[in-house]
């Protein structure tokens, strides 16, 4: 989708497609009623302030004018209270249904989609993105709306009052508003640009922060602080333009308003003065020139939050209609944990048919090239070769987090572009070289591998994964904090919990990347015996750089840029003098 499809009409797709008014008409409803009432009682202010005029404060009438008054006042104060309340309901309740929908499809992208974008830049636009547009539904939409009630409005009572000095002001305001509106187009431009900055520096700060040790180990403090000082820097500058602008389109639009004032209060001041009007006439046509004034300028303020939200809303479009680069159908996920798969026991558990692959961001580099691989079911197969060998390439085709080029992949059987995702990936379990630790506790990180699952079962999984021991000595037990990313716990017990976690799961295919390199001898002789009684009766496919943590596998692919160049038994391999004989001769040797 191009940006220019993205900026076109992109707050007026977004309230029609997402039925914003639709959804909660009842409370749009009740909120434009109080809007209209407060805008009527505060309309009603002048002609009581001609009748004390022309009257007379010394008349026996004024007092019942005075109570006019009160009650306008009372009126006024309760329709603007519900009105705010209504509208800030609005804002709150908008934001929300859309920072729920981005963060929705941001979910459902593949990885592919993360390698341009990063993860700050789409918290800035759930953050601060969305609080442009909460401010736009939330107050300007009922203040634009008030506004305009109030100008119409206004501008009728001063037609009845004087047609001659309405007229007069009718056609100069009209004239004030072409540079208005010239001037609110470059706001939007402007703002949109700000944003941008802004998630720039969120990005950063993420990143950053991410990378803490790595940037605390190499002692790199000065230079990340320099380098998100000029982004911030870089950020404000860029706001410094958009509020100069908008600074500019504020005065430029008080001061036309009110010249048109001044020209009018002149006019009229000479008709007083030749009996035409009379001072109260005068008096109640100045009143409503200040209204309608001070709501066209209120008008020039809401057509600048506007544009900051339209900037605002273009970036958040852009994040709702993406697509994700792998179309699939998901089924009901709640049956998915209990809805086995039906597989034919005499096809394989996975087939890759002369596929060849290669990443987005690197397209003339092949990942894997008419790679060619058979896995029988319950068997265990290790795949091992050189870093960038394609290895991971075939874990990630697998789970589907991207597609092939050519070739065909079909799991027990069944194409697996035919596979749900969820259904897909509910049987493959991955325990990844470096395990990723939620900030929650050892009992719910444990979980994750199984939401339903039971406390008892958690338990019996953390045994299981030689985690028992190390989680229950902590001060809370299972209950503990485990920190951002686990921060509390060695690489060993991280990668125990991520194999808990995987057992829990319970999975017919499992992946394993180096899932034992970060263990001690004695944890690793554990947790291997564990996860061969896991595997019985299971397809595995393992990466390993370690050769000794698959002499065991029933068959060893050695794979070369991309490539399948051997395959076999450990004692095979070793006959062949191919690359697996040398890198066994490395590594034994040593």
């Amino acid at each position: 989708m191009s940006k220019k499809k993205v900026q076109l009409g992109s707050i007026r797709r977004w309230l029609k497609e997402y039925r914003i008014f639709q959804q909660y008409r009842t409370r749009w409803l009740l909120a434009f009623v109080f809007v209209f009432l407060a805008a009527g009682a505060t309309l009603s202010v002048p002609l009581a302030f001609r009748q004390l005029i022309d009257i007379g404060l010394t008349s026996q009438e004024v007092h019942r004018q005075f109570i006019y008054l009160l009650l306008i006042s009372i009126l006024l104060a309760v329709a603007t209270a519900t009105r705010f309340y209504y509208m800030s309901w609005l804002g709150e309740r908008v934001v929300a249904d859309m920072r729920e929908r981005v963060f929705q499809n941001v979910l459902r992208q593949h990885p592919a989609y993360f390698e341009t974008l990063q993860s700050g830049e789409v918290l800035s636009r759930l953050t601060s993105d969305t609080t442009l547009i909460q401010t736009l539904v939330g107050t300007s939409i009922s203040v634009a709306l008030r506004s305009l009630v109030m100008t119409i409005g206004g501008i009728a009572m001063m037609l009845a009052t004087s047609a001659w000095l309405a007229g007069i002001m009718i056609v100069l305001l009209l004239v004030t508003i072409l540079p208005l509106w010239a001037y609110g187009r470059r706001v939007r431009k402007m703002s949109r640009a700000s944003q941008d900055q802004v998630a720039h520096t969120s990005a950063i700060a993420g990143e950053i922060l991410g990378a803490i040790q790595t940037v605390q180990a190499f002692v790199r403090e000065p230079y990340e602080q320099q380098r998100y000082q000029q982004a911030v820097e870089l950020a404000f500058t860029v706001a410094k333009e958009r509020i100069k602008t908008r600074a500019l389109l504020t005065a430029l639009a008080i001061a036309l308003a009110f010249g048109v004032i001044v020209f009018v209060l002149w006019v009229g001041a000479l008709q007083v003065g030749s009996g035409q009007i009379t001072t109260g006439q005068l008096t109640q046509f100045v009143l409503y020139a200040v209204l309608v004034a001070g709501s066209i300028g209120a008008l020039s303020e809401v057509w600048g939050d506007l544009q900051r939200a339209a900037g605002a809303t273009e970036r958040l479009v852009e994040l709702i209609q993406a697509r994700p680069t792998i179309e699939s159908f998901r089924s009901d996920v709640s049956s998915v944990h209990s809805r086995p798969a039906v597989v034919d026991p005499c096809v394989p558990a996975i087939e890759f048919d002369q596929v060849c692959f290669s990443y987005p961001s690197r397209p003339a580099d092949q990942a894997l090239a008419q790679f060619q691989l058979s896995i029988p079911q319950g068997q265990s197969y290790a795949l091992v070769g050189p870093s960038g060998a394609g290895k991971t390439t075939v874990f990630s085709l697998l789970l589907r987090f991207y597609a092939p080029q050519t070739g065909r992949i079909s799991v027990f059987g069944k194409e697996i572009e035919a596979w749900p995702l969820d259904v897909l990936r509910t049987q493959v379990g991955v325990v990844s070289q470096e395990p990723l630790i939620f900030a929650n506790t050892a009992m719910e990180n444990i979980r994750y591998g199984r939401l339903e699952a039971s406390d008892d079962e958690v338990i019996e999984a953390a045994k299981k994964a030689c985690a028992h021991e190390f989680i229950t000595a902590m001060p809370q037990g299972y209950q503990s904090f485990l920190g951002e990313r686990g921060v509390r716990l060695s690489g060993g017990q991280k990668q125990r919990i991520s194999i808990a976690r995987t057992m829990l799961k319970s999975p017919q295919i499992l992946l394993l990347d180096e899932a034992t390199s970060a263990l001690d001898a004695e944890s690793e002789r554990d947790v291997q015996r564990a996860l061969n009684a896991l595997l019985e009766g299971k397809t595995s496919l393992i990466i390993a750089h370690r050769l000794a943590t698959v002499l065991r596998a029933d068959r060893i692919v050695v794979i070369d840029g991309g490539r399948i160049v051997e395959q076999g038994t450990h004692s095979e391999l070793l006959r062949q003098s191919g690359l697996y004989s040398r890198l066994a001769t490395l590594q034994f040797s040593q």
